[in-house]
């Protein structure tokens, strides 16, 4: 990977706006702890803690690429917010979860799920669960305003599930103090392919799990997956998963995984086009097998 990236947004923010930074390296701090707590609930489920955020980011920080230099400072910003946020609600306490859920339209959700199940209703929702925490505890994080929560907020629900061609949910441009406007569609479909191509063996820490323990067959196919792709590579043109294994039943099953990714670059790709000045220019995903 290009060495250029490394750090790019991070570096960027720094250099625009310290006090900006200096609000997300702070918020940074106190969320290491939270983002840990989803283990207590999802013991043998792919990391989801810190290092995962850091992940995301990187990701985020390939896909802009030399675009960089067009998102100002309050994009930056809640982006690199938003990619921490995204997954706080993987582990919320009981007594959020009963609060946070009766805001949340399930729709047809229980018409198939139980309601008994909540491991199951906060995986499949934690986007939902991840705006609500934020919204509830976001004077411990010292956000500069109104503009910049709400901007955090969608960010963090657009990595998975919502419409980001929705004008009201997320408009092209809002504007905050200092003349500078925020771009929701955009950065909500950045984090929301960052946040889709982390699938390599890296993922999968060996200090946080041990595969040779797993007993549910969803668990298994994941882990599968995810320790046969040893890398991710991002392109100017295309997302690369290197993979790396000669057992059929997971080759097959990655290549499900990249049908599905593919789905997930199209609807990134048609809500940036259609709706924002900014562009993404990976627009395939491609296996290449070692």
């Amino acid at each position: 990977m290009n060495s250029d990236y490394d750090y790019a947004m991070e570096r960027r923010l720094h250099a625009l706006n310290p006090e900006l930074h200096g609000r997300f390296t702070e918020s940074v701090f106190g969320l290491q702890h939270i983002l840990s707590n989803y283990l207590l609930i999802f013991p043998t489920f792919t990391d989801h803690t810190e290092l995962h955020s850091l992940n995301v980011i990187d990701f985020c920080n390939r896909i802009i690429g030399s675009r960089l230099e067009k998102l100002n400072a309050d994009e930056i910003y809640s982006l690199l917010m938003g990619c921490y946020f995204h997954d706080t609600g993987m582990g919320i306490r009981k007594k959020d979860y009963d609060e946070f859920a009766r805001q949340i339209d399930f729709g047809d959700y229980f018409e198939t799920h139980s309601r008994d199940n909540i491991p199951d209703i906060i995986r499949d929702f934690h986007n939902e669960f991840s705006g609500l925490f934020l919204k509830k505890y976001s004077a411990l994080f010292d956000i500069p305003s109104e503009e910049h929560l709400r901007a955090i907020i969608q960010i963090s629900r657009g990595h998975r599930k919502t419409d980001l061609t929705d004008e009201k949910e997320y408009p092209i441009a809002l504007p905050v103090s200092g003349g500078n406007t925020i771009c929701f569609p955009y950065l909500s479909a950045l984090i929301r392919l960052a946040d889709e191509i982390d699938v390599a063996a890296g993922r999968n820490l060996s200090f946080l799990y041990d595969s040779e323990t797993l007993t549910n067959e969803k668990d298994i196919i994941e882990f599968g997956k995810h320790e046969a792709i040893k890398e991710v590579v991002v392109l100017e043109d295309r997302f690369v998963l290197v993979v790396d294994t000669d057992d059929e039943f997971v080759y097959n099953n990655i290549k499900k995984m990249a049908s599905k990714m593919q789905k997930t670059v199209d609807e990134c790709c048609f809500a940036v086009t259609g709706r924002t000045p900014y562009t993404i220019t990976q627009k395939s995903i491609e296996i290449r097998k070692i």
